[in-house]
């Protein structure tokens, strides 16, 4: 069996949406669940521990929803790259997809950099046998040391952004695949073809 450029992109869609999907789904759990978890726990130094944990655990399965997403965007790329070029407004739907969606995975580098910074500097104070105060993995409370503070407002930050822009990329790829559509093509190109 041969797979024509029409399964080509099949697959590719379905890979780069469910990446998508896992990385958007991934970082909307994390702010809701995973950073969140620590203010059930009593200690300070667990609160951080247990969001490091889970961070870590998922982070391999994050960065493959990542390059699964980057990958198969550049594949459909590939694959439709004349007929994105053909119809007018999709190629700088594309060209600002692919800026959002390497944005969204340095900010998730960004993101994971600040919760390791948090994770070293929360175990440095608890090996020093400071008394390490904070509401969880992302909010700093009044005692708080202040290195950690700063961090935990950097990822704060960076968690919001993330999800944001892993969404945006979703966003952009419901338009994108609209390309595909008779009478979004037929559209597209006249719009090209006839000045305003």
């Amino acid at each position: 069996m041969t797979m024509t450029a029409t399964d080509n992109h099949a697959v590719a869609q379905a890979v780069h949406d469910v990446g998508s999907a896992l990385w958007f789904g991934g970082t909307v759990m994390g702010v809701a669940g995973v950073n969140k978890s620590g203010s059930d726990l009593q200690q300070g130094i667990d609160r951080i521990r247990v969001a490091e944990s889970a961070w870590n655990r998922f982070s391999p399965v994050q960065w493959l929803g990542i390059g699964a997403t980057l990958l198969a965007g550049l594949r459909l790329t590939q694959v439709g790259g004349r007929r994105i070029a053909l119809q007018k407004g999709f190629g700088t739907v594309g060209a600002l997809k692919a800026g959002i969606t390497v944005a969204g995975a340095l900010a998730t580098a960004y993101s994971a950099y600040c919760g390791n910074r948090i994770g070293q500097l929360a175990e440095a104070a608890h090996q020093r046998g400071d008394r390490l105060e904070v509401h969880d993995a992302t909010v700093p409370a009044a005692g708080t040391p202040a290195e950690i503070a700063t961090w935990q407002r950097r990822q704060r930050l960076a968690q919001f952004v993330v999800p944001a822009l892993a969404g945006a990329n979703i966003v952009c790829g419901s338009y994108l695949v609209q390309s595909y559509r008779l009478g979004a093509t037929g559209k597209g190109v006249l719009r090209r073809l006839l000045p305003d």
